[in-house]
């Protein structure tokens, strides 16, 4: 039959290892990767090359920016000399004012021309230092999204790189348990070997995902324990010994042994008119305490099948 019990002042929720500095190299410029330099799990230096991508369209940019920079530095020496020329022939009274000024005038754009050059192919030379992706400081290699002969277009991503020395787990903490999770004074996370740790420095990120309707949080953990660990990895995340509020609502609670998880299925065998129905249920979190609350799909006082195997086998029925 199935009992009820107090909403929980323990919260056990799965999370995943995350490395605090990470990040993912993207192309900068368009063209052929040619030299892939690394491999998943490589360790690199900061400089180190990553990738070098095909950059002969840039090259051809900084020359033609070149041979722009070098008509427009003509330009402007040529009117600089007809303006100081026009100054001259004026003290001399051989031309008018207005002719001094449109002399000026001209000076003026050919060097506001000369500017823009210069500033182009500065832009040019640094486009080309893009080809060459380098990395950002000293790390492993997470993954490789791209092949040597792809073609790379700016902003698609190349390679992840993290840095082993912090790690931490995120956790994502639905809503509705957010307040235990504040209050609990004890936070603990569980290592792929079993070990129980308390973090460092736990923090929620501000607001709640919309579609989810859950917190992040982030829970950074000793450098002793970094060097173990690598991003991606599951681990169990405790919220403990927060005080019980009386105003607890009190949820249909079951064994774990009645739960029977078939892919998206989570399900329990009722009795309905002497006999097991598969029924489908909804859960709340697993507080590692063997039994779960029931938020959806039996009511308090119905009865269930403790051994949701046993209950599944061909002729079992329900105990009188």
């Amino acid at each position: 039959m199935v009992a009820e019990g107090p909403d929980a002042t323990e919260l056990v929720l799965t999370g995943a290892i995350e490395a605090v500095r990470q990040v993912t190299l993207a192309a900068q410029v368009s063209g052929n990767v040619l030299v892939l330099a690394v491999k998943a799990g490589d360790r690199v230096r900061s400089g180190q090359l990553i990738a070098r991508i095909d950059d002969r369209s840039s090259q051809a940019g900084l020359r033609a920016s070149s041979a722009g920079v070098d008509q427009a530095q003509a330009q402007w020496q040529n009117a600089r000399t007809q303006f100081e020329r026009s100054r001259e022939l004026r003290q001399q009274g051989f031309v008018s004012q207005a002719a001094v000024d449109a002399a000026q005038t001209q000076f003026l754009a050919a060097e506001a021309g000369l500017a823009q050059a210069q500033a182009g192919r500065s832009q040019a030379a640094l486009v080309t230092g893009f080809s060459s992706v380098a990395a950002p400081f000293d790390g492993v290699v997470l993954s490789v999204h791209t092949e040597a002969g792809e073609l790379a277009t700016p902003g698609r991503p190349l390679v992840t790189v993290y840095a082993p020395g912090r790690m931490r787990a995120v956790v994502e903490v639905p809503a509705s348990r957010s307040s235990v999770a504040r209050d609990a004074p004890r936070t603990e996370v569980q290592l792929p070997d079993g070990r129980w740790i308390a973090p460092t420095l736990r923090a929620e990120m501000p607001g709640a995902d919309p579609v989810s309707q859950t917190a992040q949080w982030r829970l950074d953990l000793p450098p002793a324990v970094a060097a173990s660990l690598a991003p991606g990895q599951s681990v169990q995340v405790r919220f403990s010994g927060a005080a019980a509020s009386p105003q607890a609502v009190r949820r249909p609670r079951i064994p774990a042994s009645a739960v029977l998880q078939r892919g998206e299925l989570t399900a329990v065998y009722a009795v309905h008119e002497g006999r097991f129905v598969l029924r489908p249920v909804r859960l709340g979190p697993d507080t590692g305490s063997g039994s779960f609350e029931v938020l959806a799909g039996l009511r308090a006082g119905e009865r269930f099948a403790v051994d949701a195997v046993r209950a599944g086998l061909a002729g079992a029925t329900p105990a009188r």
